[in-house]
């Protein structure tokens, strides 16, 4: 039988119902950071933005508490990248991400680190770490350069927290309106649990479990948005050991994409609400080819660290808060309608963001 194909509106539609975006979500904090394999989070109030557009009834103490009670952590893991996710999740895959963060850094500063042991420096780390008293990057290097004095700092520093020892980034760092420098503490220490070892069975047993994770947050999806989400290099053993529990379909360009059998797939023309997305949020970087969400010539929005709302389920405008204004940028015409909703939801937000917001601005279309 042909491989059925679906058009970018399919696989829009179920983007956003993998993503929570097509209906507001009962589940917990926890419940979902894991459901989404983690939240992008190197700008620290992002997250709740994301959570806020996905989660009914979501306050922000709700993520605040998951934090400081340990079960959602920030760390360094797919594409190098500081991420929330759950402590289990953390602790899973942290070994299976070992390699690609170690080679990232090292990508970014391979002169700059050609002569140092690696061995070396991760166990000299953990030395320092071993009073269990959380401490910057520069605290760190501070306590090592010494022993290496050839390396710049950041070289240094960035290899020792972001690839060689898997570190926590503690609160308040990450708070709801807390400003705050990273500190750093080894998982181990932070979560009082040992990072999981890999599994010595064929296959690739964790990317087994980062697939199918994967897939039901984001698919159907190529093995290249695969990669392009965690940054490993696109599990082929367990592609392969998984597929026969797949399914298997076509986009416009034939591109072959995987999914979960009975994941959701809703009918493309179900209605889609506007949805303010905050910046580097998952709809949009978790895929290599992101045209299910985002307008060739906006891809460029998408690395800039610009927020974005969707309409009718696609990038449409972008937003800002500023001078106690927020405002609305739109890509494209809005009908009135459009407008309408537009308005109603930024009104939600401006009382959910409690910055003293007085006035949304929505501009003329570019």
């Amino acid at each position: 039988m042909p491989t059925t194909v679906l058009d970018s509106r399919a696989l829009n539609r179920a983007t956003l119902a993998r993503q929570h975006l097509l209906h507001r979500s009962a589940q917990s904090v926890p419940a979902a950071v894991a459901h989404l394999c983690g939240l992008q989070a190197q700008e620290p109030q992002e997250p709740f933005i994301g959570l806020w557009s996905r989660l009914a009834g979501f306050a922000p103490g709700q993520l605040d508490a998951a934090l400081t009670g340990r079960t959602v952590v920030r760390t360094h893991l797919m594409r190098r990248t500081v991420h929330l996710v759950t402590a289990d999740d953390a602790l899973a895959w942290r070994a299976r991400h070992d390699a690609m963060l170690r080679q990232r850094v090292l990508g970014t500063y391979r002169r700059e680190l050609a002569d140092v042991d690696l061995d070396e420096v991760a166990a000299a780390g953990r030395a320092i770490l071993a009073d269990g008293r959380p401490r910057t990057m520069a605290e760190l290097v501070r306590a090592l350069e010494d022993r290496w004095p050839g390396p710049p700092r950041r070289a240094l520093g960035e290899l020792l927290v972001a690839g060689l020892v898997p570190m926590a980034q503690l609160p308040p760092r990450g708070l709801w309106q807390q400003k705050a420098g990273v500190r750093n503490l080894p998982l181990t220490t932070w979560l009082a649990r040992d990072v999981d070892p890999l599994p010595a069975e064929e296959g690739d047993p964790v990317g087994q479990q980062l697939l199918r994770r994967y897939l039901a947050a984001y698919g159907p999806a190529a093995s290249a948005d695969l990669r392009a989400w965690c940054g490993l290099a696109g599990l082929p053993a367990a592609v392969k050991a998984v597929r026969e529990e797949l399914v298997v379909f076509r986009d416009e360009r034939g591109r072959e994409l995987l999914d979960l059998p009975d994941a959701p797939r809703p009918d493309p023309d179900t209605p889609a609400p506007v949805r303010f997305l905050p910046a580097f949020d998952n709809a949009v970087l978790g895929y290599h080819d992101r045209s299910r969400i985002i307008d060739a010539p906006h891809l460029g929005l998408s690395v800039e660290g610009h927020r974005m709302v969707l309409v009718d389920g696609r990038t449409t405008a972008t937003w800002s808060v500023r001078d106690r204004r927020l405002r609305i940028s739109p890509l494209r015409p809005l009908t009135g309608p459009e407008r309408e909703a537009v308005h109603a939801e930024a009104r939600a937000l401006v009382d959910f963001l409690d910055e003293g917001v007085e006035h949304v601005q929505l501009d003329a279309e570019m």
